[in-house]
């Protein structure tokens, strides 16, 4: 795909991208797609589908008590606990709000870890990354932003999203289903948004503007950036998800490079 080798133009180190379908065919890759960059953020899918698998598994229920006092899971999945964005401190009461929290993340984390009877890490390993073939990630520290990947791996968890075989696809929909319907808040890098819609683990578009997927991208797409210049989304009505690592931090160049490069994959669609 022409369309990928956008990436040569921006401003970082290194950059690699890829595009997949549902069934797991690579439209197009560009740049050194087996290196492993920092995920950042982009670690919060990851982390939330362990959490779906431990839900399935019975280890846990979306609707039991984690986190602050009245904060169940979902909350925990949905960045509605309270909790503050890096902080275990509660600044609003569940549901109300959607704060975005690192730390209700590492919550999360603590909560399997303690169900499931092993660290958090190891259970992702083994509800993840190991059925997917994930070979080059790894969860070495907070479930919401110290995972390492690269785009070869993050290309099979993207078809799995899309396709999925490791869960439900009831339960997947779910995740793509936007939790708290109207709840607004901030979304990082982008400011105030009314609503601030987001599924379970993953942030979903719907209309939100700015943003840092394409004008082009539908109001279904959903998915998740990282603040070390990274992102994953997934397009349900072009039907592809698309990849890009970097080595570089989040910041005004990629604002301005992301929805661009998004609308340019989708148009080559």
């Amino acid at each position: 795909m022409q369309s990928l080798s956008l990436i040569d133009n921006w401003p970082v180190p290194t950059a690699a991208a890829a595009v997949v379908r549902a069934d797991g065919t690579v439209l197009g890759t560009h740049g050194p797609t087996a290196h492993r960059f920092p995920l950042a953020s982009v670690s919060k899918p990851l982390a939330a589908y362990a959490a779906l698998v431990a839900y399935e598994e019975g280890a846990i229920e979306l609707d039991e008590p984690a986190g602050p006092e009245g904060s169940t899971v979902r909350h925990l999945l949905a960045h509605t606990s309270g909790l503050a964005f890096d902080e275990h401190r509660t600044t609003s009461a569940p549901g109300t709000r959607r704060l975005y929290s690192n730390a209700g993340f590492e919550v999360l984390g603590d909560h399997i870890a303690k169900a499931a009877d092993i660290p958090f890490a190891e259970y992702l390993r083994q509800a993840v990354l190991e059925p997917l073939g994930m070979t080059a990630t790894t969860m070495d520290g907070s479930p919401a932003k110290d995972g390492v990947s690269s785009v070869d791996d993050l290309v099979r968890f993207a078809a799995e999203v899309q396709a999925p075989r490791l869960l439900d696809p009831r339960t997947v929909a779910e995740a793509m289903t936007v939790q708290y319907p109207g709840t607004k808040g901030v979304l990082p890098g982008y400011g105030h948004q009314n609503p601030n819609d987001w599924g379970l683990g993953f942030e979903i578009r719907d209309h939100k503007s700015p943003h840092w997927t394409g004008s082009s991208s539908s109001p279904r797409t959903f998915g998740h950036f990282g603040q070390s210049g990274t992102f994953l989304w997934v397009d349900p009505v072009a039907g592809v998800a698309c990849v890009a690592l970097t080595d570089r931090a989040f910041g005004p160049w990629a604002a301005e490079a992301w929805p661009p490069f998004t609308d340019a994959v989708l148009a080559e669609i």
